[in-house]
């Protein structure tokens, strides 16, 4: 008898484990929670959102502090560099607050500190001074831009090239950062990285057309450098080659060249440059940037960033 009953519940086990298997239904998630929820978390486009936002508080609470400052004279150069220190405050501080939201690490959006001031950010500097000097020989070979005498002496030259070079690499972490670092990343997450990077380098060159004395050529110009810049996060795996490109080709239009940098010509330059010719060839008060030339130029500086560093190493 007992073995004939443990044969039997054998056989009651064996026609349970042949029945299929029933999954209770899932109980429909509310309407909020599919709309800001996605399976990686917060959807890319909130976590964007809540970024700017957060970015825009920031930059309300630091320029009331510095609007405070009224200074007279050349101090108001520091003004603009503090205003400048706020911009880039406001987009860093709130990557740190949505990478513990999102458990990510601050390294992935572009700026890893590994590579802080490396190998890629002074190539990226070279670079930038060595393609805006060759737009410039063209302009000078075509009678159209001249490079003027001296308008610095002294110790007044080191002064301000160090000014402006600290001026411009906090605009280039500013900048970068906003539009290709935490922006970027994010928004691959949603929609790809090349939707992402047409929609992004759109809205930066559509950003400079608030600069005085910027015009529809030279926002054009201003978002495929952005673009170019794209390429640059997209073959490098983070944004120190774009940062140290873009500071030096802003130090070289404001302080070396001394031409206007997205319509604006700042104090403390060296040369007394000026240009000659049709606004088309010369920019106008835009600068090289809005020259035609500026699109020659990108397109071979494209292809020979493409040549030189073909491996994709963003991943988002």
């Amino acid at each position: 008898m007992g073995n004939f009953a443990m044969g039997d519940d054998s056989l009651r086990t064996e026609n349970v484990q042949d029945l299929p298997q029933v999954i209770p239904p899932q109980p429909p998630r509310p309407l909020l929670h599919t709309i800001f929820l996605g399976p990686d978390g917060l959807r890319a486009g909130w976590s964007w959102l809540l970024y700017l936002a957060m970015g825009f508080v920031i930059l309300c609470l630091l320029g009331w502090v510095t609007n405070h400052w009224r200074p007279q004279g050349a101090a108001r150069l520091w003004k603009q560099l503090l205003a400048e220190t706020d911009l880039a405050l406001a987009a860093l501080i709130p990557a740190v607050i949505m990478g513990k939201i999102e458990k990510r690490p601050f390294d992935r959006y572009g700026l890893p500190r590994r590579n802080a001031f490396g190998r890629l950010f002074w190539v990226g500097s070279v670079w930038g001074i060595v393609w805006l000097t060759l737009l410039l020989l063209a302009m000078r070979g075509l009678h159209a831009f001249y490079f003027g005498p001296l308008a610095l002496h002294g110790v007044r030259v080191l002064r301000f090239a160090a000014f402006w070079a600290l001026f411009f690499l906090i605009v280039g972490f500013f900048e970068d950062f906003l539009f290709r670092g935490y922006s970027q990343c994010t928004l691959t997450r949603g929609m790809g990285f090349w939707p992402a990077a047409v929609f992004l380098s759109i809205l930066f060159g559509a950003i400079h057309l608030g600069n005085q004395g910027e015009a529809w050529v030279g926002a054009l110009a201003a978002a495929l450098i952005g673009f170019f810049f794209c390429l640059t996060l997209r073959r490098t795996g983070d944004l120190w080659f774009a940062v140290g490109f873009h500071a030096s080709w802003d130090w070289g239009e404001t302080f070396l060249y001394s031409v206007p940098n997205s319509g604006t010509t700042a104090p403390g330059h060296l040369l007394n440059s000026s240009f000659h010719g049709p606004v088309w060839l010369t920019g106008g008060s835009v600068g090289p940037e809005g020259s035609a030339l500026i699109f020659v130029l990108l397109v071979a500086l494209w292809v020979a960033f493409d040549r030189m560093y073909p491996e994709v190493k963003f991943r988002g």
